[in-house]
């Protein structure tokens, strides 16, 4: 399933990209995610989403597979299986920034993402609700909090 989202924020391109290159530092953004270990290039960690009634908790890893300062294009790979072994979940999510100018930079973020198990079950439809909640809330989050605190 692909799904895409888009958001600005009122940060320069350069501190945005600088952001959005730092696993660490963005993280805390995307609603019940947490990194726990970095080991080389990639990160350990847990993701845990709802989706209708039935929610699930995956631990599985983190990396970027493609950093392309040149177009401010950075690629993240993520997999993870369900931790009572009920799925597993993988996603390719590309985010692409744009300057819009006066210090305001829109975020493009085009995700593909596969589910197996439970979750599965539910149609595109709630999965692209859930998606866009996130992305909601982490847009909120860099305008709020990562870029606040360069200010500060």
């Amino acid at each position: 399933m692909n799904i895409q989202n888009e958001f600005t924020v009122s940060s320069p391109i350069e501190e945005v990209w600088d952001a959005m290159l730092d696993l660490e530092r963005v993280t805390p953004g995307l609603q019940g995610a947490a990194l726990t270990e970095e080991v080389g290039d990639e990160y350990k960690g847990t993701m845990s989403i709802k989706l209708g009634p039935v929610s699930a908790k995956y631990n599985g890893t983190v990396k970027y597979s493609e950093t392309d300062e040149a177009n401010r294009k950075a690629v993240i790979q993520a997999d993870g299986k369900d931790a009572r072994g009920q799925g597993t979940a993988s996603a390719t999510i590309t985010s692409t920034l744009h300057d819009e100018g006066g210090g305001s930079t829109r975020v493009v973020v085009e995700t593909e993402m596969k589910l197996t198990g439970k979750v599965a079950q539910f149609g595109r439809g709630v999965q692209k609700d859930v998606a866009a909640k996130i992305m909601g809330n982490f847009a909120d989050c860099l305008e709020n909090n990562v870029f606040q605190e360069e200010i500060a």
